[in-house]
Protein backbone atom coordinates (compact mmCIF):
# COMPACT_ATOMS: atom_id res chain seq x y z
CA UNK A 1 0.00 0.00 0.00
CA UNK A 2 3.22 1.91 -0.08
CA UNK A 3 2.44 3.74 -3.88
CA UNK A 4 -1.11 4.56 -2.85
CA UNK A 5 0.08 6.30 0.30
CA UNK A 6 2.73 8.77 -1.36
CA UNK A 7 1.36 8.26 -5.04
CA UNK A 8 -2.43 9.16 -4.67
CA UNK A 9 -2.48 8.45 -8.93
CA UNK A 10 -1.87 4.71 -7.69
CA UNK A 11 -5.08 5.26 -5.33
CA UNK A 12 -7.87 3.25 -6.87
CA UNK A 13 -10.77 3.78 -3.64
CA UNK A 14 -13.22 5.93 -5.79
CA UNK A 15 -13.38 3.52 -8.83
CA UNK A 16 -15.36 0.23 -9.29
CA UNK A 17 -16.05 -2.61 -11.62
CA UNK A 18 -18.61 -1.47 -13.64
CA UNK A 19 -20.06 -4.81 -14.38
CA UNK A 20 -20.52 -4.37 -10.46
CA UNK A 21 -23.33 -1.69 -11.10
CA UNK A 22 -24.48 -3.20 -14.89
CA UNK A 23 -24.75 -6.74 -14.42
CA UNK A 24 -25.45 -7.25 -18.12
CA UNK A 25 -23.32 -4.83 -19.71
CA UNK A 26 -21.03 -6.65 -22.62
CA UNK A 27 -17.51 -5.50 -22.83
CA UNK A 28 -14.96 -5.71 -25.59
CA UNK A 29 -11.96 -3.73 -24.04
CA UNK A 30 -9.79 -3.76 -26.72
CA UNK A 31 -6.81 -2.33 -25.55
CA UNK A 32 -6.45 -5.72 -23.83
CA UNK A 33 -6.40 -7.63 -27.42
CA UNK A 34 -4.36 -7.22 -29.97
CA UNK A 35 -7.29 -5.49 -32.21
CA UNK A 36 -6.45 -2.05 -31.26
CA UNK A 37 -4.75 0.88 -33.79
CA UNK A 38 -1.67 -0.58 -32.28
CA UNK A 39 -1.58 -3.99 -32.90
CA UNK A 40 -0.25 -5.09 -29.44
CA UNK A 41 -1.80 -5.59 -25.92
CA UNK A 42 -1.59 -1.80 -24.66
CA UNK A 43 0.98 -1.65 -21.41
CA UNK A 44 -1.52 -1.25 -18.05
CA UNK A 45 -4.35 -3.19 -19.15
CA UNK A 46 -3.75 -6.31 -16.99
CA UNK A 47 -7.49 -7.82 -17.36
CA UNK A 48 -10.35 -7.31 -20.20
CA UNK A 49 -12.81 -5.46 -17.56
CA UNK A 50 -14.28 -2.14 -17.69
CA UNK A 51 -12.92 0.25 -14.72
CA UNK A 52 -14.80 3.20 -13.54
CA UNK A 53 -15.05 6.17 -11.06
CA UNK A 54 -18.59 6.02 -8.81
CA UNK A 55 -20.20 8.24 -9.84
CA UNK A 56 -19.27 7.70 -14.08
CA UNK A 57 -20.12 4.17 -12.92
CA UNK A 58 -23.48 5.13 -11.11
CA UNK A 59 -24.51 7.26 -14.32
CA UNK A 60 -24.48 4.19 -16.60
CA UNK A 61 -26.01 2.18 -14.71
CA UNK A 62 -28.83 4.86 -15.45
CA UNK A 63 -27.98 5.44 -19.56
CA UNK A 64 -28.02 1.43 -19.13
CA UNK A 65 -31.54 1.29 -17.94
CA UNK A 66 -32.55 3.72 -20.39
CA UNK A 67 -31.02 1.78 -23.45
CA UNK A 68 -32.92 -1.38 -21.82
CA UNK A 69 -36.24 -0.13 -22.52
CA UNK A 70 -35.16 0.53 -25.99
CA UNK A 71 -33.95 -2.70 -26.61
CA UNK A 72 -30.63 -1.81 -26.48
CA UNK A 73 -27.70 -2.66 -24.51
CA UNK A 74 -24.19 -1.26 -23.99
CA UNK A 75 -21.14 -2.76 -25.43
CA UNK A 76 -18.08 -1.02 -23.86
CA UNK A 77 -14.42 -1.20 -25.41
CA UNK A 78 -12.66 1.43 -23.15
CA UNK A 79 -13.31 2.91 -19.97
CA UNK A 80 -10.35 4.12 -17.37
CA UNK A 81 -7.23 4.12 -19.38
CA UNK A 82 -4.16 4.36 -16.79
CA UNK A 83 -1.60 7.09 -17.99
CA UNK A 84 1.19 4.55 -18.77
CA UNK A 85 -1.09 3.24 -21.72
CA UNK A 86 -1.04 6.55 -22.92
CA UNK A 87 2.27 6.80 -22.30
CA UNK A 88 2.34 3.97 -24.46
CA UNK A 89 0.20 5.87 -27.39
CA UNK A 90 2.65 8.56 -27.54
CA UNK A 91 6.06 6.18 -27.75
CA UNK A 92 4.19 4.61 -30.23
CA UNK A 93 3.92 8.07 -32.07
CA UNK A 94 7.13 8.57 -32.15
CA UNK A 95 8.22 5.30 -33.98
CA UNK A 96 7.62 5.99 -37.82
CA UNK A 97 8.30 2.38 -38.97
CA UNK A 98 5.36 0.81 -37.41
CA UNK A 99 2.33 1.04 -39.11
CA UNK A 100 1.08 -2.35 -39.06
CA UNK A 101 -2.48 -1.69 -38.02
CA UNK A 102 -3.22 1.76 -40.44
CA UNK A 103 -5.73 -0.10 -42.99
CA UNK A 104 -7.97 -0.95 -40.39
CA UNK A 105 -7.75 2.49 -38.09
CA UNK A 106 -5.94 5.15 -40.10
CA UNK A 107 -6.13 4.43 -43.91
CA UNK A 108 -6.23 8.06 -45.15
CA UNK A 109 -3.70 9.28 -42.25
CA UNK A 110 -0.37 9.15 -41.70
CA UNK A 111 0.62 8.53 -37.74
CA UNK A 112 2.06 12.23 -36.90
CA UNK A 113 -1.76 13.57 -37.94
CA UNK A 114 -3.43 11.29 -35.07
CA UNK A 115 -2.04 13.11 -32.72
CA UNK A 116 -2.54 16.79 -34.28
CA UNK A 117 -5.88 16.07 -35.49
CA UNK A 118 -6.41 15.33 -31.89
CA UNK A 119 -7.62 11.27 -31.94
CA UNK A 120 -4.96 10.35 -29.78
CA UNK A 121 -3.51 12.92 -26.39
CA UNK A 122 -0.65 13.13 -24.69
CA UNK A 123 -3.09 13.28 -21.33
CA UNK A 124 -6.77 11.94 -21.71
CA UNK A 125 -9.45 12.10 -19.96
CA UNK A 126 -9.91 8.21 -19.76
CA UNK A 127 -7.21 8.12 -16.98
CA UNK A 128 -9.45 10.50 -14.86
CA UNK A 129 -11.42 7.48 -14.59
CA UNK A 130 -14.74 9.48 -15.86
CA UNK A 131 -14.77 8.77 -19.68
CA UNK A 132 -16.32 5.75 -21.13
CA UNK A 133 -15.91 4.63 -24.85
CA UNK A 134 -19.41 2.41 -26.46
CA UNK A 135 -21.70 1.79 -28.73
CA UNK A 136 -25.23 -0.20 -28.31
CA UNK A 137 -25.80 -3.58 -29.38
CA UNK A 138 -29.12 -4.57 -30.22
CA UNK A 139 -30.77 -6.97 -28.13
CA UNK A 140 -33.33 -8.35 -30.69
CA UNK A 141 -30.54 -9.25 -33.38
CA UNK A 142 -27.67 -9.73 -31.35
CA UNK A 143 -25.36 -7.08 -33.08
CA UNK A 144 -24.08 -4.14 -32.77
CA UNK A 145 -25.80 -1.47 -34.22
CA UNK A 146 -24.26 0.39 -37.80
CA UNK A 147 -22.87 3.60 -36.53
CA UNK A 148 -21.69 4.35 -39.42
CA UNK A 149 -17.94 3.40 -38.57
CA UNK A 150 -16.28 1.25 -36.61
CA UNK A 151 -14.87 2.37 -33.01
CA UNK A 152 -11.13 3.56 -33.31
CA UNK A 153 -11.62 4.37 -37.03
CA UNK A 154 -9.58 7.86 -36.72
CA UNK A 155 -11.27 9.46 -39.88
CA UNK A 156 -13.81 12.15 -39.88
CA UNK A 157 -16.34 9.77 -40.87
CA UNK A 158 -16.39 9.39 -37.07
CA UNK A 159 -17.29 12.75 -36.37
CA UNK A 160 -20.81 12.20 -34.58
CA UNK A 161 -22.26 15.00 -36.59
CA UNK A 162 -20.80 13.79 -40.19
CA UNK A 163 -23.45 13.51 -42.43
CA UNK A 164 -21.37 11.28 -44.78
CA UNK A 165 -23.19 8.35 -43.86
CA UNK A 166 -26.71 6.79 -43.66
CA UNK A 167 -29.95 8.65 -42.16
CA UNK A 168 -30.32 5.50 -39.86
CA UNK A 169 -26.66 5.40 -39.30
CA UNK A 170 -27.01 8.89 -38.23
CA UNK A 171 -29.82 8.05 -36.10
CA UNK A 172 -28.34 5.27 -34.61
CA UNK A 173 -25.62 7.60 -33.01
CA UNK A 174 -28.19 10.25 -31.99
CA UNK A 175 -29.67 7.42 -29.29
CA UNK A 176 -26.50 7.05 -27.91
CA UNK A 177 -25.82 10.46 -28.00
CA UNK A 178 -28.59 11.66 -26.53
CA UNK A 179 -29.26 8.61 -23.38
CA UNK A 180 -25.67 9.20 -22.60
CA UNK A 181 -26.12 13.22 -22.90
CA UNK A 182 -29.49 12.93 -20.59
CA UNK A 183 -27.57 11.10 -17.78
CA UNK A 184 -24.60 13.53 -17.10
CA UNK A 185 -21.92 12.50 -19.93
CA UNK A 186 -20.82 15.02 -22.82
CA UNK A 187 -19.66 13.89 -26.30
CA UNK A 188 -16.74 15.09 -28.44
CA UNK A 189 -16.48 16.46 -31.77
CA UNK A 190 -14.45 13.56 -33.15
CA UNK A 191 -15.16 10.60 -31.68
CA UNK A 192 -19.09 9.50 -32.43
CA UNK A 193 -18.48 6.85 -29.53
CA UNK A 194 -16.82 9.09 -26.56
CA UNK A 195 -18.32 10.49 -23.32
CA UNK A 196 -16.96 12.05 -20.70
CA UNK A 197 -19.17 12.44 -17.20
CA UNK A 198 -19.63 16.67 -16.80
CA UNK A 199 -19.30 16.59 -13.47
CA UNK A 200 -16.30 14.03 -13.43
CA UNK A 201 -15.12 13.86 -9.48
CA UNK A 202 -11.26 13.88 -10.43
CA UNK A 203 -10.65 16.68 -13.84
CA UNK A 204 -7.12 17.20 -12.35
CA UNK A 205 -5.93 13.55 -11.33
CA UNK A 206 -4.87 11.51 -14.17
CA UNK A 207 -4.40 7.69 -12.12
CA UNK A 208 -1.83 4.93 -12.73
CA UNK A 209 -3.13 1.92 -11.40
CA UNK A 210 -3.20 -0.90 -13.81
CA UNK A 211 -6.52 -2.13 -15.01
CA UNK A 212 -7.42 -5.03 -12.89
CA UNK A 213 -10.46 -6.37 -10.49
CA UNK A 214 -7.93 -7.44 -8.44
CA UNK A 215 -6.16 -4.42 -7.82
CA UNK A 216 -9.45 -2.46 -7.22
CA UNK A 217 -10.07 -4.99 -4.50
CA UNK A 218 -6.66 -5.18 -2.95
Amino acid sequence: MTDIKNNPAMNPSGFVLLSDFVPHVIQEIRYYSTYNFIGERIDGYEEPCAILTVEAARAMKAVSNELFVQGYRAKVFDAYRPACAVRHFVLWGIEDQDIRMKPYFYPDLEKQELFAKGYIAKLSSHSRGSTIDLTLLDMKTGREVDMGSPFDLFDEKSHPDNRAITDEQYENRMILQNVMVRNGFKPIDCEWWHFTLENEPYPETYFEFPVSSRYLRR
